[in-house]
């Protein structure tokens, strides 16, 4: 139980570090082009949130591959696209059941949720302020 525990708070800080490094090359991109949509259409202001979105969901993809890997690792799954498709329901605290880990690291499941809830949470989060702009951009433009 030491061992999952050590192992699921390493990947959960390694996936922490991974989501701030992601944040802010998110927030860097988006303060660099948001000015720059001010005058202009809606159609730039949907292209920067749309890119700001996909960086942040390419950023929880890449810890879900992070805890895919993990479960490699240990033997839980020997093909890739069977341990992502866990790690994705466990990230994304579905918890289907139809794959489920040994015993051995079950607990590493309970980890990956709880990391999941977080990493999500700031991800929507960090939408707040380019949502917020986008929706002042539409109501200036019918005004």
């Amino acid at each position: 139980m030491l061992t999952n525990l050590l192992l699921g708070f390493s990947t959960m800080l390694l996936c922490l570090f991974l989501q701030i490094y992601l944040l802010v090359a998110t927030i860097g991109y988006y303060m660099r082009h948001r000015f720059g949509v001010k005058q202009t259409g809606m159609l730039a202001h949907l292209l920067t949130f749309s890119i700001v979105m996909i960086m942040l969901l390419v950023g929880n993809m890449a810890q879900i591959s992070l805890w895919a890997f993990l479960f490699m690792y240990l033997d839980e799954f020997n093909i890739f696209h069977t341990a992502f498709y866990h790690s994705m329901v466990n990230f994304g605290s579905l918890g289907y059941g139809d794959i489920v880990m040994s015993e051995k690291h079950r607990l590493l499941g309970a980890f990956e949720a709880i990391n999941g809830v977080l990493m999500i949470g700031i991800s929507t989060a960090a939408l707040s302020t380019p949502f917020k702009d986008l929706l002042k951009a539409r109501i200036t433009i019918e005004d």
